[in-house]
This record gives structure tokens, C-alpha cells and sequence, in this order.
């Protein structure tokens, strides 16, 4: 098991840039699966994740070419169907969680996928009854394989799918995704009402269409898909990474530094940046960065009726549950206090004992809820030892322990290698002291 060996208290400065958006990336590389044709993808963020599902394409058949840093090639002309029908297939799908976006484009090519649980960060149960619902609602057979531990979604061979109208019991972002997909290659008209309406989505609803699929109602919360005979090659890009970009602002607040990042298509970012400026951080857009200026004090607003500000997660254009464990950590160095709300999952908060034992102020309600006092930066916390246990409380415990009195370890990395690539060399290019240190 891997760590990180962080010396905590330097100043940071400089320019960074956010890599490719990670669920995005999860997204668009399973669609190269709809057409036989070459799919070209660059800004590709090379973490554990994606380099974990590429592999897993060229186990299914892909043809998969790096023509350089974080520009592929992918051709799906043949897929090995005896592989994809195995139990090594399921084992590998199980341990990774961005597996869970080949089902739509399977069944759509092949009419017929194994569904297993998918793997993944361990924050609470992670329901894929919406991905499934849509594939049954537009006609897929369902039933459960108790010798492969998997569901198994077949389309009927007359019937075949149709298009239909369905209302989604949660706009989760990733079963829009698998819907819009298996959509794509499906007669008739699709009405997707309740849909995820996130960036990503609408980054591979984008991405479909120059592949030829019908898509309307793009960045909405009611898609309609009019299928397809089938979907030709593209050259797409994916968007930089918001939660990087926005960790990245939580890490400047939490040094008391002054640092730029670059090209954060600011457009996309939606309310992130006001949130923090909610924690007292000032932003500044300058083009497409951002510029994060030193200050000594970070103050927490309140609402108009002076009551405690309550920063929670939200579908969007709400904020992302993927940035409240950065914003918990910046609020334990800033004056005030905040209440924290994660309420998808339930699990994501129990970080909170490694903070409150390197001395934050922090009051966990509940699974969902937590309390942060600030201490103003008039007390630094304490360095510890600490293991991740997701990727977005991993990145959210090293920005703690930047910000530290003293050395700090943090164990289990590999799950902030899943989200972020590098991050190590990429911080230290900015003044940060952490070691990579490999058992």
C-alpha cells in the first residue's frame, strides 16, 4: 500500500492546470462502444479509473492506440463476445466503478450485457435501479444470474426495444448517461423527463450527436432521443475537471496563497465558484482562469436572517457532493461557521474523526450533517497518520495535511490516484514538500 509523506506549512504560488474531467472521461470512452467506426478522445485524464476501463475495452476487443498524453484512439469494430459474456468479465466490471456506463452501449450493440454491482469508493450505498428501470422501460428482459452474482438485461429478439416516455426516480448522472445511450441505437422516440442535466451529460448528449444520434433538449432536465440505424466515428474533448479546479481553489484558501489555475472553461463550472466565495474565498476570473489571491482571513457569510449558512449538494445547477469534503476542510481554517449537508450519500462524512483529531472543530450531527467552527487560521491543525478512504476525502485529507504544523502521512493513496493524476508532482511544482512512498 502506497502513502503519501506530507510536510505540512509551506507556502504555495504559481499556475496550475486541471486535468480532463473524470466522470466525463468514464462516460464518453464507454460510448466508443456504439459504432465500429474510430472514436478520437483527447484531454483524457490518465488516472487508475480511466486507465482501468481502457484496459478493460481491449480485454472486450477494442482497439485502443495512444497517440500521445491524453489523446486515444478507439475502434470497437469487433468485440469478443465470449469474453464479455464471462465470469472474468464480471470480476473485473465489479471492481471498478466506471464500468457501471458499458451496459447501455452492450445492450444497444450486442442485445444482451451482465450487470454487476459495480466497485468503487466505499461512501454508502450506491443504487443502479435507475440504470436498469431505463433499460427495462425501453424493453430490455431482466433477471438475475445467481451463478454469476450479475443481472442480465437481454433485448427480445422480436419485440426488440422501442422508444418510450419514462420518468426517472432520481436524475442520477451516470444512468441518464447509460439511458441516453442505449437510447441512441433504439426505434422510435425516447423521452427522458428528470434527467441528469450536469455538464458531463451534456458533454457526451453533445458527443453522441456528431456521431450522428438525434438529441434534444441539451442541457435540460427532459431529453428526447429519436433513434438510429447506427452511429459513425468523432473527434471529441473532454472538459476540464471541476472538481480538480475547485480542490484546487480549497487548496489555496487552506495555504493563506495566491495561485492561477488555467483554462477551467469558467462556464461550466456553474456554482462552484460562488460557494466558496459563500466561505469568504475571493475569486477572480481572468479569461478562462482563475486567480485565488492571498488573504489572512476567510469569513464565513450568513444568510440575510442571520442564521448559520448551510452549504449542501444538489442536483445541478446545484453543487456537486464531489466538492463538500473540500469545502468541510477550507471551512475548518475560516472565521465562522458552516453547516455542511451531504445528502447523497451517507457515509462521505466519516472522515471527519481524522480531522477533529488533528484538531479541527467539527460536530458530526449524523451520517449526512456536520457542524464546522473555524478556527481563523489562529490555530493550525495537527499533522497526522491517516489512511484515505475515498478519492474525494483522500484529496480533501492531503490538503488538510499541506496546511498542517508538521509531517503528516496519509495511507491507501491508490484512491486518490483513481481521481487525480499525479497530484503529487503537480502540487510540489507549486511549492508543496510530498513524497511518494511505495511498500
Amino acid at each position: 500500500m502506497s502513502s503519501f509523506i506530507i510536510e505540512g506549512g509551506h507556502p504555495l504560488s504559481g499556475e496550475i492546470v486541471p486535468q480532463g474531467a473524470k466522470n466525463e472521461a468514464l462516460e464518453v470512452i464507454s460510448a466508443v462502444l456504439l459504432t465500429s467506426e474510430e472514436v478520437r478522445i483527447t484531454n483524457v485524464p490518465e488516472i487508475l479509473d480511466v486507465k482501468n476501463l481502457i484496459d478493460l475495452l481491449r480485454d472486450m476487443g477494442v482497439e485502443v492506440r495512444r497517440e500521445e498524453k491524453g489523446a486515444y484512439v478507439f475502434k470497437a469494430e469487433t468485440l469478443d463476445e465470449k469474453f464479455i459474456a464471462s465470469p472474468d468479465f464480471i470480476l473485473k466490471c465489479a471492481k471498478l466503478r466506471g464500468s457501471v456506463m458499458l451496459a447501455g452501449p452492450l445492450l444497444a450493440r450486442l442485445g444482451q450485457v451482465n450487470f454487476p454491482k459495480p466497485g468503487g469508493d466505499k461512501i454508502g450505498r450506491r443504487r443502479v435501479d435507475t440504470h436498469i428501470q431505463g433499460m427495462v422501460n425501453l424493453g430490455a428482459v431482466l433477471e438475475y444470474r445467481r451463478d454469476l452474482r450479475a443481472y442480465h438485461l437481454s433485448v427480445p429478439p422480436k419485440e426488440g426495444m422501442k422508444g418510450t416516455y419514462m420518468l426517472l426516480d432520481e436524475a442520477s448522472v451516470t444512468g441518464t448517461a447509460n439511458i441516453l445511450m442505449a437510447a441512441s441505437l433504439t426505434k422510435g422516440r425516447t423521452v427522458i423527463y428528470n434527467a441528469a442535466c450536469e455538464p458531463y451529460v451534456q458533454q457526451l448528449s453533445k458527443m453522441l450527436v456528431s456521431m450522428g444520434a438525434q438529441i434534444e433538449g441539451i442541457g435540460s432536465n427532459l431529453l428526447t432521443v429519436t433513434g438510429v440505424a447506427s452511429l459513425h466515428g468523432t473527434v471529441h474533448r473532454i472538459l476540464p475537471d471541476m472538481i480538480e479546479v475547485g480542490s484546487f481553489i480549497g487548496m489555496a484558501a487552506l495555504n493563506r496563497s495566491a495561485i492561477t489555475i488555467k483554462d477551467v472553461s469558467y462556464e461550466n463550472l456553474g456554482i462552484i465558484p460562488e460557494q466558496f466565495r459563500r466561505l469568504g474565498v475571493s475569486i477572480e476570473q481572468k479569461g478562462d482562469d482563475i486567480y485565488v489571491p492571498q488573504k489572512e482571513s476567510y469569513v464565513i457569510e450568513s444568510f440575510l436572517d442571520g442564521s448559520i449558512m448551510t452549504i449542501a449538494d444538489a442536483p445541478w445547477p446545484g453543487l456537486t457532493p464531489d466538492l463538500l469534503s473540500v469545502m468541510l476542510v477550507v471551512a475548518t481554517q475560516c472565521k465562522g461557521s458552516v453547516l455542511i449537508h451531504q445528502k447523497m450519500f451517507e457515509s462521505r462524512l466519516f472522515f471527519v474523526d481524522r480531522l477533529i483529531d488533528m484538531g479541527a472543530q467539527i460536530i458530526l450531527c449524523d451520517p449526512h450533517r456536520a457542524v464546522v467552527i473555524g478556527h481563523d487560521h489562529n490555530f493550525k491543525l495537527r499533522a497526522g497518520k491517516m489512511l484515505s478512504p475515498d478519492i474525494r476525502a483522500g484529496i480533501a485529507l492531503l490538503l488538510a495535511a499541506m496546511s498542517a504544523k508538521g509531517t503528516s502521512e496519509i495511507g491507501a493513496i491508490e484512491q486518490i490516484d483513481r481521481g487525480y493524476e499525479a497530484i503529487d508532482l503537480r502540487l510540489n511544482a507549486l511549492g508543496a514538500k510530498i513524497t511518494r512512498k511505495d511498500d
